[in-house]
């Protein structure tokens, strides 16, 4: 399979640039993966999908301001968006500047901080700063948004580039589908006898890389820090005792259930995932997921290629654009039901 085998055609002016007014506003694209039907429908209506018994996972993870700027000893100007952190001190980041910075190099930072550069691995450089990494960028970072809403962060993004129900420090990017939910939505469903799970999977900086290698098989993503609970995996193993849909809230939750799964369910897992899903792997966990449009070529658009059907999936994101969905983080919503059956 070759990265062009991924790609469509997406006018600028779709891609959202901000939040609709409230969380529940967004449109929902449905699509049936065996069949390939389409229906255009509002997120509001997402519990007509669902019925009793279902359980929903949802990622609790919270994104932390995780972008910070400063300057070099020679004055040269950096950027860094932090990739996640190694231990109390040390991170691994994304960094922009005119020249690279030296090992050993230290840098000035917001808010009065020095980070020493320890090192680079690939595209990352390790720092070490001189205090707790990740109070200093709670107190002093950014809201990380990503590269393609052209604007500078404002305060409303630090409410609305965060899910409701965020609770784990650790991300640099947001579950983008769970943005669509609210607390009344999630009230409203478990009410109506849909169930609800929690797991973790810290999203870093390195689900915005590109994918760069022609033959896809041959790239690789950056290992994420994944967490199941001892909770959420009896949730899990309860529901498939019934014979109820699991449906992953996100691409990450996907992964995360994926990568923690055996064959005989989803275990209690804490530790470090770069599981890379595209066509031809085989589902083990996940019944059906609501995610968010995708960029082309991307390893998350090739995730949910792998689940509903590539040719499915891209007849699907033609429809979005000829019917003017918003796209990416602060975009409109699908619910993508598998391409094909008995897979657990």
């Amino acid at each position: 399979m070759q990265r062009r085998d991924f790609h469509y055609e997406l006018p600028a002016e779709l891609i959202a640039q901000s939040p609709l007014p409230e969380r529940g506003d967004s449109r929902l694209l449905v699509l049936d993966g065996a069949s390939g039907a389409l229906s255009d429908r509002a997120f509001a209506e997402l519990s007509s999908l669902l019925v009793p018994g279902d359980l929903l996972v949802f990622n609790d993870t919270r994104v932390v301001p995780a972008r910070v700027y400063g300057h070099k000893v020679s004055g040269g100007r950096v950027e860094l968006l932090l990739e996640r952190t190694l231990d109390e001190r040390r991170v691994l980041v994304q960094l922009k500047a005119s020249h690279p910075p030296r090992a050993d190099q230290s840098l000035s930072l917001e808010g009065g901080a020095t980070a020493l550069v320890r090192g680079r691995h690939e595209d990352l450089y390790e720092l070490e700063l001189d205090r707790p990494a990740l109070a200093y960028f709670d107190a002093c970072g950014h809201v990380p948004l990503p590269p393609y809403i052209d604007r500078p962060d404002a305060a409303d993004d630090s409410i609305r580039y965060q899910t409701v129900y965020a609770r784990t420090p650790g991300a640099v990017a947001a579950p983008t589908a769970g943005l669509h939910f609210d607390a009344h939505m999630l009230e409203r469903l478990a009410a109506s006898g849909v169930e609800q799970a929690f797991v973790t999977l810290h999203v870093g900086a390195g689900t915005f890389q590109p994918v760069r290698t022609e033959e896809i098989t041959a790239h690789r993503l950056h290992a994420e820090r994944a967490t199941v609970s001892a909770e959420a995996s009896a949730a899990i193993s309860r529901a498939r005792r019934r014979g109820s849909r699991i449906i992953a809230v996100g691409t990450t939750v996907v992964r995360t259930l994926e990568a923690a799964a055996t064959d005989d369910g989803v275990p209690a897992f804490d530790g470090e995932t770069s599981l890379f899903i595209y066509p031809g792997y085989r589902f083990r966990v996940v019944d059906a997921m609501l995610t968010n449009f995708h960029l082309p070529e991307s390893s998350l658009l090739m995730l949910v290629c792998a689940f509903g059907g590539t040719d499915a999936v891209l007849r699907a994101y033609r429809h979005a654009v000829a019917e003017h969905y918003r796209f990416y983080s602060y975009g409109d919503a699908m619910f993508v039901t598998p391409a094909q059956a008995g897979r657990r």
